[in-house]
């Protein structure tokens, strides 16, 4: 009887010890992750932009929302509250639900518009234009263009001439707007503003006083500075052979050889006669 009881004894005794180190289990695990699921994560709070924010425009309280961010994933320069926000200026595009970032807006005191944008060191320099020198309107802000003068043939310049003044240079504005168009369609305006240094902005007012301009867009990611000869007037017209200046040489007309006379053999009464007779 002894012998049969003893193989339950086990297993109830390996099934005990299971079931009480499986409970020692769970409350280990327990007491080391309640500590981790109570712990609240870290967040901030952050600003971002309500809507789509041009350059130049103001942040009013209705541009921007405030919301809760992950604190391991905030981003640098990051703004915290809607009082910082507003009444400073874009200084470059926000999309809509972008952070709102100290490096994307201008300080307290500087405002909107135009000025914001125009970098340390640099100048904004308007130009009046046409249709034509607007590149048919396709001269809108943030494209780039090389500026080309044409000079008319005036005392001491024998030629009219057109050189490239200015390359790769920023456009700012174009008539009172310093964003693009929404749609991407060419605006007629009448005047541009260019960013240019100190120096070239001198060598542009210049230009606009002894010459016309001419605006050539160029590719926004082609800066590559290309050196030019200008083109002068002379060049427009086809020179003549080099052929044609040298003198002619007149050729004279080769002398008609003249024909052998014919003469004719004659005897009249004895006495010989010869006659000579001139072909023509």
């Amino acid at each position: 009887m002894r012998k049969r009881s003893r193989p339950w004894f086990m297993l109830v005794l390996a099934l005990t010890s299971g079931v009480v180190a499986a409970l020692l289990a769970l409350r280990y695990l327990r007491e080391r992750t309640t500590p981790l699921m109570a712990a609240e994560p870290k967040r901030a709070n952050i600003v971002l932009s309500a809507r789509s924010l041009p350059v130049g425009a103001v942040v009013s309280e209705r541009d921007v929302k405030v919301v809760s961010w992950p604190g391991d994933a905030v981003p640098n320069g990051y703004i915290r509250s809607v009082k910082d926000a507003v009444g400073r200026g874009i200084i470059t595009p926000v999309a809509e639900n972008e952070p709102l970032l100290e490096g994307k807006v201008s300080t307290k005191d500087a405002g909107g518009g135009l000025p914001i944008i125009i970098r340390d060191g640099m100048r904004a320099v308007s130009v009046k234009v046409d249709e034509v020198i607007g590149v048919a309107g396709f001269v809108l802000p943030g494209t780039r263009v090389d500026v080309m003068l044409t000079l008319d043939k005036k005392d001491g310049r024998p030629h009219a001439i057109t050189k490239t003044l200015l390359q790769n240079v920023q456009i700012l504005a174009a008539g009172q707007s310093v964003t693009r168009d929404k749609e991407g369609k060419p605006q007629t305006v009448s005047v541009v503003t260019l960013l240019v240094s100190p120096d070239n902005a001198e060598l542009l007012a210049l230009a606009v006083k002894e010459g016309r301009l001419q605006l050539a867009l160029r590719n926004t990611l082609d800066t590559v500075a290309v050196a030019t000869s200008g083109a002068r007037a002379d060049k427009l017209t086809p020179s003549e052979p080099a052929s044609s200046n040298r003198p002619q040489r007149t050729r004279s007309a080769a002398p008609t050889p003249r024909a052998n006379p014919t003469v004719v053999e004659g005897y009249q009464g004895g006495e010989r006669t010869l006659t000579t007779f001139q072909k023509p």
